[in-house]
C-alpha cells in the first residue's frame, strides 16, 4: 500500500466513530434510492451490552484516509466462535463496507479484515455480512439498484461488486427479493384457485395474529420456525425466550392486519410475518432517532398511515405442508385486506430467499405469485488460496466432511 496515499486507522474514539458512521452520507449523496440507516441501529451491532455474539466473539472497525486526511473507506470485521465452528472451515465476517471507487482502498480494508480474522484462527471470511441476525445488512446488492432498499437491508453502488470480486471473493450464495403487487389479477386468480383446493380438506384455517395473546403467537412462531428454518446453514433453533423477545421488540410497529398464521387441526403450520417498511418513513431523519424522531415515526405510522409498502420479515411453512396451497391461502388473506379494505399499502416485498433453497424460491414464485426484483450476494473469501471453493450447500443436502 502506498502509505502516503492511503492510511488505515482503527475506530477507537467517538470522533472517528462519527466519521465511520457519516461516510455513507458522502458516498450516496444525490442517490434518491438510498435511505440513511439509523445510527442507533448500526451502533447496536457493535455494543457488547446489546449484541450477544460478543459473549464468544469480537468485532473491530477501521477507516481509510486519503492524503488529505479525509475518510474514503470503512469496514468492520467480526467473528463468533460458535457460528464460525459450524462452517466448512472456521469463518468470520466483514461488513458495513463503504468505499470510493478505488480498488486500492477496498484492498486495504479487505486486507485488514483478513489478517485480523486470521490472527483469531479464522480460515475464511464472508462479506458483506452482519455481526448479528442474517435478516439485517446481509449481502451485496448486485441487481435492483433502481429500487429503494427495505429497512436494514443493504444498498450499495454497482461498482462494489467489482471491488469484492477483484479482491478474490467468490459467490457463496445469492439472496433473492420478491415483490407482490395487489392489483396483479392473473396472480390473484391462481392463489384463489389453490386456496379453494386447500379448503376442500377440513381442518385448515388462516388467521391474523392475536395481539391479546402474544405469548401464544410467539410459541406458534417458534414451532413453525424451528421446523421450517432450522435446517438452514448457520441457523440455530429458536428458544422460547428468543421468540418472545422478538415479538415484543416488534410490537410498536406491528399492524395485526398484515401478520397471518396458518393452522391444520389447530396445529400451527405456517406464518407470514410482515410489517410496514420503516424505510419509507425514516429517510428524513438523516440517521438520528431521538425523542422527536420517535414521535414523528409513530405519528406517520399509526396516525397518518403514510407507509405504502409492506416488508416481509419472514415467511415459513413446515416442510410437510409445502406445495399444498397453504402459501396461497395466506396470500388470499392479504389480497382480501389490501384490495377490499381501506389501507395505505400498495406493494409487499419479501427479502432474503436464498438460492440454496430452491423449494422456497419456487413456492414464492408459484404459490405466492411474487416477482423477483432484487438480488444480493453473500461472498466468501478462503484465506488458503489453494483450497477448493464450495458454494453453500442446498437446503437438505449434507455438508462435505
Amino acid at each position: 500500500m502506498n502509505k502516503e496515499k492511503y492510511t488505515l486507522q482503527e475506530v477507537t474514539t467517538p470522533a472517528v466513530e462519527r466519521e465511520w458512521l457519516d461516510l455513507p452520507k458522502r458516498i450516496y449523496k444525490g442517490n434518491r434510492n438510498w435511505v440513511c440507516p439509523l445510527d442507533v441501529d448500526v451502533l447496536e451491532v457493535f455494543d457488547p451490552k446489546r449484541n450477544e455474539l460478543f459473549a464468544d466473539g469480537e468485532a473491530i472497525r477501521w477507516v481509510v484516509r486519503d492524503a488529505r486526511g479525509e475518510v474514503v473507506g470503512r469496514i468492520a470485521a467480526f467473528y463468533n466462535r460458535e457460528k464460525a465452528a459450524i462452517e466448512e472451515q472456521p469463518t468470520g465476517g466483514c461488513g458495513f463496507f463503504e468505499s470510493i471507487e478505488d480498488q486500492e482502498v477496498a484492498d486495504t480494508l479487505f486486507d485488514a479484515a483478513r489478517m485480523w480474522l486470521a490472527s483469531r484462527g479464522m480460515e475464511a471470511m464472508d462479506g458483506p455480512v452482519n455481526f448479528g441476525q442474517r435478516r439485517d445488512w446481509w449481502g451485496l446488492l448486485v441487481e435492483g439498484y433502481e429500487f429503494q432498499p427495505l429497512y436494514k437491508n443493504p444498498y450499495n453502488p454497482p461498482y462494489y461488486k467489482d471491488l469484492f470480486e477483484n479482491y478474490g471473493f467468490r459467490n457463496y450464495f445469492n439472496q433473492h427479493s420478491f415483490i407482490w403487487r395487489v392489483n396483479n389479477s392473473e396472480a390473484n386468480k391462481q392463489i384463489f384457485a389453490r386456496a379453494e383446493r386447500l379448503y376442500t380438506v377440513p381442518g385448515y384455517r388462516v388467521e391474523n395474529i392475536d395481539m391479546k395473546n402474544l405469548e401464544e403467537a410467539a410459541e406458534n412462531f417458534r414451532v413453525i420456525y424451528n421446523k421450517a428454518w432450522a435446517l438452514f446453514s448457520g441457523v440455530k433453533p429458536m428458544t422460547q425466550e428468543e421468540a418472545l423477545q422478538m415479538v415484543h421488540e416488534m410490537k410498536p410497529i406491528i399492524d395485526p392486519n398484515i401478520i397471518f398464521f396458518a393452522y391444520f387441526n389447530d396445529e400451527p403450520i405456517g406464518f407470514f410475518i410482515t410489517v410496514p417498511d420503516l424505510n419509507r418513513l425514516i429517510g428524513k431523519f438523516n440517521g438520528k432517532f431521538g425523542v422527536w424522531q420517535k414521535l414523528r415515526l409513530m405519528w406517520d405510522l399509526k396516525v397518518r398511515k403514510s407507509c405504502d409498502r409492506i416488508f416481509g420479515v419472514i415467511f415459513g411453512i413446515t416442510p410437510e405442508f409445502h406445495g399444498k396451497g397453504v402459501e396461497s391461502a395466506i396470500m388470499v388473506k392479504y389480497y382480501e385486506f389490501l384490495e377490499l379494505t381501506k389501507n395505505p399499502y400498495k406493494t409487499m416485498e419479501l427479502a432474503w430467499i436464498g438460492d440454496f433453497n430452491p423449494v422456497m424460491n419456487r413456492m414464492i414464485e408459484t404459490y405466492v405469485c411474487a416477482t423477483r426484483h432484487k438480488v444480493h450476494t453473500t461472498y466468501r473469501y478462503l484465506f488458503d488460496r489453494t483450497k477448493e471453493f464450495h458454494r453453500c450447500p442446498r437446503l437438505g443436502v449434507k455438508r462435505r466432511e
